[in-house]
Formats: C-alpha cells, sequence, structure tokens
C-alpha cells in the first residue's frame, strides 16, 4: 500500500501473485481498501515556499551576474515552470489536523483485493458535490486516504473485522498520512455554495509507478450563472 493507496503501483506486485497462485478457497488480507478524499484548509504554505525559492533565485542570478559576469536570467522561466511543478503541482504528504478538514469525506474508489484487476486500478474516476454548509471559507486544496478492512471472503468471513485507517488523527497517525493537492488560487466559498466536480486518478506516461491527478472543479452559486470548470492537474512522485 503506498501513499494515497495506490502511489507506486505496488498492488500490481499483489494481483499477479494472487492470481498465480492464490488457491479458489485462499482468503486476502486486507480483503477491501477504500479511496476516501475531502477539501482542505492549509493556508497558502507552498505558495510562500515557492516564493521564497523564486527570491533564492532572482539573489543567486543577481550575484554570478555582478561577481563572475555571467548572465543567467536565460534561466529564468525554465526554473520558474520547473519549481512551481515540483512545490505546487506536486503532491504534499502531510499529517493533517482534523480541524484542517472541510466538509465530509466522499468515497472515491472501493477495491475488493479478492477480485480487483489491473484495469481496476489503473485508473480511478470519481464525481462530487459538496454543499458548503460551514460558513465563507477558503479552500485551497483537496486530500486524499484510505482505509483498509481486513474481513475474510463473504464465505469465510473472519471472527473480527479489523479497520485500518490512514485518516487524519490527533491520536493515531500513520507514517502515510494523508496526500494534498493544493490549488492555486484557492476557492473562495460561500455559505450555500456547491463545490462540483470530478477527480480522475491515471498512470503517469513516463513511469507507471507514478500518478497523475487531474479535478475539474466549478462552484454553483445560487443566482449566479454556471461558472466554466477549473482544471488543475497534479502529480504523485
Amino acid at each position: 500500500m503506498g501513499y494515497f493507496l495506490v502511489r507506486e503501483s505496488m498492488f500490481d506486485s499483489v494481483i499477479h501473485a494472487r492470481d498465480r497462485w492464490l488457491k479458489p478457497s485462499g482468503m486476502m488480507y486486507p480483503s477491501r481498501m477504500f479511496l476516501a478524499r475531502t477539501e482542505t484548509s492549509l493556508g497558502e504554505r507552498k505558495m510562500k515556499q515557492f516564493e521564497h525559492s523564486m527570491a533564492v533565485w532572482d539573489r543567486f542570478t543577481r550575484e554570478t551576474a555582478d561577481k563572475y559576469g555571467v548572465d543567467m536570467r536565460v534561466l529564468n522561466d525554465p526554473y520558474r515552470c520547473s519549481v512551481f511543478l515540483t512545490q505546487c503541482k506536486t503532491s504534499v504528504w502531510n499529517g493533517l489536523n482534523p480541524n484542517q478538514i472541510i466538509g465530509e469525506p466522499a468515497l472515491v474508489k472501493e477495491f475488493d483485493c479478492l477480485t480487483a484487476t489491473l484495469e481496476e486500478v489503473s485508473v480511478i474516476r470519481s464525481q462530487f458535490r459538496v454543499p458548503i454548509g460551514f460558513g465563507n471559507s477558503k479552500i485551497d486544496g483537496f486530500a486524499g486516504w484510505f482505509d483498509v478492512h481486513f474481513r475474510g471472503r463473504s464465505s469465510d468471513p473472519a471472527d473480527n473485522e479489523i479497520e485500518l485507517t490512514t485518516a487524519p488523527s490527533l491520536n493515531h497517525p500513520t507514517h502515510w498520512g494523508q496526500q494534498v493537492f493544493l490549488l492555486h488560487p484557492p476557492i473562495n466559498a460561500r455559505n450555500g455554495d456547491v463545490l462540483v466536480g470530478e477527480l480522475e486518478r491515471t498512470r503517469s506516461k513516463h513511469n507507471h509507478r507514478l500518478m497523475d491527478v487531474t479535478v475539474a472543479h466549478t462552484l454553483e452559486r445560487q443566482g449566479s450563472a454556471p461558472a466554466t470548470p477549473t482544471i488543475s492537474t497534479f502529480f504523485i512522485k
């Protein structure tokens, strides 16, 4: 089980071993896996980190020009793109405090470990509709985590079902933490708005163990014309 459950495509090897060696009456532990997502309010931490990195780069280019006569400003745009990709478009591992969660967690995908296929775990799509009923809020990211259940199989259930959750927790954090996908700019939501969207998780074309996440989202606001969806792309590396 990787970060966000599917990072590094670890479950591929489990599926291969299951299909090759598990006998018909065998059981899988964990037996079911659940992927969840919700909205977060984390502040503008990563954007400030990006701005700090660019300020350091600006000082560096000025010093190399003044001291050594080397003008490196031609690299400004490539460097900015690279840093923005790394710091603002790549998912962030975080041990979220439950009070940083906005709204109710929602199920993204459920897997039956006994029957799940490679095709099923390769692409995940999930639509969401989140009523904003917690006052005016700044939503600056989406967070994801997973739960796994040790149930046995329907024909031979476990005597005692056990759940391992990696949800935000003050008392029982895990090393998996949560994966956070930060929005730039954030969403300024009002009480009564509805956040509507779709999340898609695919495998990177360059490395099947890395993931691409696309979230198309918009706010439905009473009395306002429908807005064009904003499409945000993130990378799990």
